[in-house]
């Protein structure tokens, strides 16, 4: 897949010239994953103990969410801003951009909301605690594996912002 990246059109390493909403989706990831891991911790470990759910924690869980749909809006925003670029796209590069990518993440977010959603139902603290925990945790797995790290051959020679 590296040699893709290299081989590839100009216009795949400048798919998001847009400096302003690429900076903001860019920094906002680091945002996302800790808030995400964070509350996910939190909500694992007052879990484990049978602790009740602080007001800290309540918000965390929420902040975390909210963080999530602005990068979900960003996200879109880069999206359909440079469609046709994304719409030439072939191969594994174009594959990773157009599904795996956008569609690992919404999954991820959809992930978020719904476990903050079963959250606020629960009428037990630790089923509300449960609930965050693994949901987030496992959106946090899926964020993870579903940025273009500068490490890995597609997010190559982009750089960690």
């Amino acid at each position: 897949m590296y040699h893709l990246l290299l081989s590839a059109p100009r216009e795949y390493h400048i798919i998001m010239e847009n400096p302003f909403f690429l900076f903001v989706h860019s920094l906002l990831r680091y945002g996302v994953l800790l808030l995400v891991a964070w509350a996910g911790i939190v909500h694992l470990r007052g879990y484990l103990l049978q602790r009740p759910i602080l007001n800290g924690d309540r918000a965390l869980a929420i902040a975390a969410m909210v963080v999530c749909h602005i990068q979900l809006v960003i996200g879109l925003i880069l999206y359909i801003s440079n469609f046709e670029i994304y719409k030439n796209m072939n191969g594994e590069v174009g594959r990773f951009w157009k599904m795996e990518h956008l569609g690992t993440m919404v999954i991820a977010i959809i992930l978020v909301t719904v476990g903050r959603m079963m959250s606020k139902r629960a009428k037990e603290e630790r089923i509300k605690q449960r609930h965050i925990a693994i949901f987030y945790l496992i959106a946090l797995v899926l964020i993870l594996w579903a940025i273009p790290w500068p490490y890995t051959a597609i997010g190559h020679g982009r750089g960690w912002l």
